[in-house]
């Protein structure tokens, strides 16, 4: 009887673990996992490619957030900023989200909210020419 109760504790054990395992976050504060059933996320997400972001812009609501998708294995460094005739320009712009995010392929962050209205600018500091504008409405 005593064995049965050590068996049954130590599988309770093991789910709880696995299920924490798989519940886990990344940690970093800036940026939170997508939900996949949400639909309004979906419509703000914004994929990149190997060295650009699929769209170059996308318009969102005030108070939305944005989900930039990493569709490949190669990684990205998101910031606020742009690329301007092959510079990497750093912009503080008043109203916007301080951005300062890392993917590592095939992977997704939530960048956000953005609460005031106006036109953002985010880049890729690893790859020349990857500029995102984000038109809050």
């Amino acid at each position: 009887m005593m064995f049965k109760k050590m068996v049954l504790t130590l599988l309770l054990c093991s789910v709880a673990t696995l299920a924490i395992v798989a519940c886990g976050g990344t940690g970093n504060s800036t940026s939170t996992p997508a939900s996949a059933t949400d639909q309004s996320a979906s419509r703000n997400e914004v994929h990149m490619s190997a060295q650009d972001f699929v769209q170059s812009s996308v318009t969102i609501s005030k108070g939305s957030s944005i989900i930039l998708v990493d569709d490949g294995a190669v990684p990205h460094e998101i910031t606020n900023g742009t690329w301007d005739n092959g510079s990497a320009k750093t912009l503080k712009e008043a109203g916007v989200p301080v951005v300062h995010v890392q993917f590592n392929g095939n992977d997704r962050q939530v960048i956000g909210p953005f609460n005031a209205a106006g036109t953002y600018h985010l880049y890729c500091t690893i790859h020349q020419g990857m500029n995102l504008t984000v038109i809050v409405q």
